[in-house]
Order: structure tokens, then sequence, then C-alpha cells
């Protein structure tokens, strides 16, 4: 049986979706078989990031309709042969989707698949519950930002009374310059304030979130490994801005 993992936020534009569909991908990339639920019912963009957006036949509405078997609904990616995509409304988006219908299309697919990961929707209210009630397991990204962070601990107390099997953080976006010299919160400092594992950090780089999706960027790589086998090694951030030539890269970096 799959574990299904939904990924969510509590705040829009930290990157939700971006590390649901990466960490999907690193995953695939490792012989897992994956598959990525667009939840977002209102600003489902899952298969723009993912690049498959004129490979949709069926969507997850034509499955609980009946049109369509729930696999018959899935879109193999054309570069990670072991990542499916489950999109959202595309062919009726005004129609109702229930939290049960979700969890019967998602339950159906969990015996076929190692993962399943579900693309919560931001903010904490209908599209959120539904999203976590066909969950087993939460991942929650957030930005080092006292907002992101405020946001990031309403929903893990949202996610605490649903008794999942686990609740970890991804702390995204993180600037190593700043954190290099003292200017942002640590990985350790977060994990006390919101009192939940962090198991991945993810830099503000391009290469992740201006990059090709294909292209997985090594913090994702322990990220995923973190997941698969229960670490919770992090990829250091400020590696570059430490020493002579580190203490350069931060000056330019001010400057820009």
């Amino acid at each position: 049986m799959a574990r299904k993992i939904v990924v969510t936020s509590g705040k829009g534009g930290v990157g939700k979706t971006t590390v649901a569909a990466c960490l999907s991908a690193q995953l695939a990339k490792k012989g897992q078989r994956v598959v990525l639920c667009d939840a977002d019912f209102g600003l489902n963009n899952v298969d723009v990031v993912t690049g498959v957006e004129n490979l949709i036949t069926y969507d997850i509405v034509d499955v609980i309709e009946g049109r369509c078997r729930a696999k018959q609904a899935l879109v193999r990616h054309p570069d990670f042969y072991n990542l499916h995509i489950l999109t959202s409304i595309h062919s009726a988006p005004e129609r109702y989707i229930s939290p049960q219908s979700l969890k019967l299309v998602l339950d159906a697919l969990s015996p076929q698949f190692d993962y399943i990961f579900i693309d919560c929707p931001a903010g904490v209210d209908e599209g959120f519950h539904r999203a976590v009630a066909s969950a087993d397991e939460a991942l929650v990204v957030t930005t080092p930002h006292v907002s992101a962070l405020r946001d990031a601990d309403k929903a893990i107390t949202l996610l605490k009374s649903y008794e999942l099997n686990s609740v970890s953080v991804v702390i995204n976006k993180v600037r190593g310059e700043l954190l290099a010299v003292g200017e942002s919160l640590t990985p350790s400092e977060i994990e006390e304030l919101l009192k939940t594992p962090v198991i991945g950090v993810l830099p503000e780089e391009y290469s992740i979130f201006g990059g090709e999706f294909s292209k997985t960027h090594p913090a994702f790589k322990l990220l995923a490994g973190n997941l698969l086998l229960g670490k919770s090694k992090l990829y250091n951030v400020t590696r570059a801005y430490t020493g002579l030539l580190g203490s350069l890269r931060r000056a330019i970096k001010r400057r820009l």
C-alpha cells in the first residue's frame, strides 16, 4: 500500500507545489512508484509545473463521475517512468469534490504504488481539510519568515487533530548567506519553535525554482532519502558562504 502524504503549508507562495513535484520526481528516479495528485481545485497547476498540461485526457472529476477508472486518469511523466500525475478539475471546474470522493480515488490507487503525494491548496479552509482527510502523513512546507512560520504552526495544530502517522517540516527558500551570519532562524530553532521535526532544508536558488523540473537539486536528493529511509540529514545551505570566498559571496549577495 502507498504512503499517502499531503504536502501543505498554511501560507501561499512558499513553494509547496514545486516541493511536492520535485520530491515526487526524485523518489521516482529512485525506483519508487509515485502518484502526484493535484488537490488544489481552485488554483490547480501541478500539470504546468511538471510539464504535462498537454498530455491530459481525463481528470479526477472523470474518475469520480465514472467516465474512466482511476488508473486511466493518470498521466505518466515522459521523463520519469515511475511518476504519474493525477490532475485536478479541468473538465468541470464548477464541480464540488467531497473529501470522501477524493479519498476513494486515492485508496483505489494505493495498492499499485509506493507513494501518493497530495498537493494541498494554501490556507486552512475546506480545501485543506479535504486534502488532509485522504492522507496518512503530512509534510508542512514553510520559509524561515515569521509570517510563514506562524501559518505553518496553525496548519500543524490542525494536522495533529487528524492523528496522522507523522507530521514533518520542510524549510524552503533558505538564504545561506543570511544563515551563515546568524540573520536567519536555523533549522533547529524552527524545529523547536514548531515542535515538529525538520526533514528537509532547501536553498533559495534559481536551479530549484527557475530551472528545469527534470534537473533535481542535491537538496531534494537528501530530502527524498530522508523520507525513504527515515533519516534526517539536512542540506548545508551555508557551505558556499563560509571562509574567504564565502565572505565575498555574501558581500555580493547583499548588493543584489
